[in-house]
């Protein structure tokens, strides 16, 4: 009898399985956090290859190279899908670099689409007259 009495008035509470509870409500939300996480990095990649594929191309051009050269460098620089498109203004280039981003489908939580874009414009360079 002494034991049910010394219990009761210590005033704890029986919390056994509270941190379970919590795991299970908390656990769902970090693993989503990190799947919206590791996509927003894959942009972050995407952006910097649109980039790239911009400027390289742009940069091919002002040399003088062909343009189907200079289509093929940013090709293999931008991420699948990209669309290239390069213009000459006086004695300069202009290569814009655009590639669609679909939002993951594996996650629980809706995400645009986004379209990534780069332009890069570079003077042309004179010919040396180095043989």
């Amino acid at each position: 009898m002494s034991d049910d009495l010394e219990h009761r008035g210590s005033g704890r509470r029986n919390d056994d399985g509270s941190v379970t509870a919590e795991a299970a409500i908390v656990l769902p939300l970090v693993a989503a956090f990190a799947l919206v996480l590791v996509w927003m990095i894959a942009v972050g990649i995407a952006q910097v290859r649109v980039v790239d594929a911009a400027r390289d191309a742009a940069r091919a051009l002002a040399r003088g190279d062909d343009e189907a050269v200079a289509l093929h460098v940013a090709d293999r620089t931008a991420p699948d899908h990209s669309t290239v498109s390069s213009s000459r203004t006086g004695d300069t280039v202009t290569v814009t670099v655009s590639s669609h981003q679909d939002a993951p489908g594996w996650l629980l939580v809706p995400l645009p689409d986004l379209t990534l874009d780069a332009t890069a414009t570079v003077e042309l360079e004179e010919p040396s007259d180095a043989p």
